[in-house]
């Protein structure tokens, strides 16, 4: 397995990482996902450690901290043969304080997510989603208590505006606090709004992009065709409400390039769709998800091959779409955007 710096740190991760929100199915919205549990992790986990997986993301709120539970049981004497990157800030509860940036709700969620993962430290602790009601100053100091702490070791975003992160960072360098060094984004050949504003930032900040829902809420994985809808049972029918907004004929229109590459390279189209990210400026780890073993060496096979120029270009076309302002006035200058 190959291993990339997490953005500027000194820390390394591999290409592919493995998202547990298949664990445990506390509630509806999880159940599509999966319901995988302890025996079942511990499998999965091994057989990602077998083929140099060895980071695990995980958050508070998934399956009402199943997810961090259960992860934490299955990995009970492989703990330092792998990486655990949790996040904070959704709702855990409906008092005043649970949920949020806040130095009040950091500390405790980040003490219950020890407790729930059986581990004196978390590798990568992300902020879930962006609190614009805390003042940055206070969450980033509070970061910085947990990283001297000892209780975290790496901090990022998740879900951010640029203008938040990038703020974020200010504060950081004016302070010397602990920098951003992780930005887990939705980013997949369905949807490529990551390209248009959070790309540039992380190659100019250093800030790697951790990618979760890479096969596009499971609408890539070549089983969405047209006149051929999603199946009950799998997270693209059950929850098909959720998720990010795309235009059907879009979708067709990528799986018709994933089907020509697929023929051409006897790849699978998942495959393919994972290895096109794993070229993209910023990935640092792809987050891949799977319910069974078989599900997850196929995804695992989209490493140590790579698309061709030509392919890559394929995949470009029939995925672009207009960006929005000011990214395409800005494409109208591209002397002021080559970078030296």
């Amino acid at each position: 397995m190959e291993h990339r710096r997490l953005g500027k740190s000194g820390l390394r991760v591999p290409a592919l990482s493995f998202g547990t929100a298949t664990f445990g199915g506390s509630n509806d919205f999880f159940k599509a996902w999966g319901s995988t549990d302890t025996s079942g992790a511990a499998r999965l986990i091994d057989v990602c450690l077998e083929h140099g997986v060895s980071m695990f993301d995980t958050a508070d709120v998934y399956s009402d901290g199943m997810s961090e539970q259960i992860l934490g049981e299955a990995i009970k004497g492989k703990r330092s043969r792998l990486l655990i990157s949790t996040k904070a800030t959704f709702p855990v509860g409906d008092g005043a304080n649970d949920f949020g940036s806040s130095r009040q709700h950091l500390v405790e969620a980040v003490e219950n997510s020890l407790k729930r993962l059986g581990t004196d430290h978390i590798d990568l602790l992300q902020l879930h989603g962006q609190d614009n009601n805390t003042p940055v100053e206070e969450t980033m100091a509070t970061l910085d208590q947990l990283v001297r702490s000892g209780k975290v070791r790496y901090i990022g975003g998740s879900n951010f505006s640029g203008w938040h992160l990038m703020k974020s960072l200010a504060v950081s360098e004016r302070y010397g606090y602990p920098r951003h060094v992780a930005h887990q984004v939705y980013y997949s050949l369905l949807n490529r709004d990551y390209e248009w504003e959070l790309m540039p930032l992380g190659v100019d900040q250093g800030v790697g992009a951790l990618i979760w829902s890479p096969l596009g809420w499971g609408k890539l994985t070549g089983k969405i065709r047209r006149n051929q809808p999603a199946k009950p049972g799998t997270r693209a029918h059950d929850i098909a409400g959720t998720g990010p907004h795309f235009e059907e004929e879009r979708l067709f229109r990528i799986v018709d390039a994933l089907d020509t590459i697929a023929e051409e390279s006897g790849k699978t189209i998942p495959q393919i769709a994972l290895n096109w990210l794993l070229q993209r400026e910023t990935v640092s780890s792809v987050i891949i998800g799977a319910r069974d073993e078989k599900q997850l060496i196929e995804n695992i096979g989209a490493t140590g091959w790579q698309l061709s120029v030509e392919q890559v270009a394929l995949l470009d076309l029939a995925s672009d779409v207009a960006p929005v302002y000011p990214v395409w006035h800005q494409r109208e200058f591209p002397m002021l955007n080559e970078r030296g």
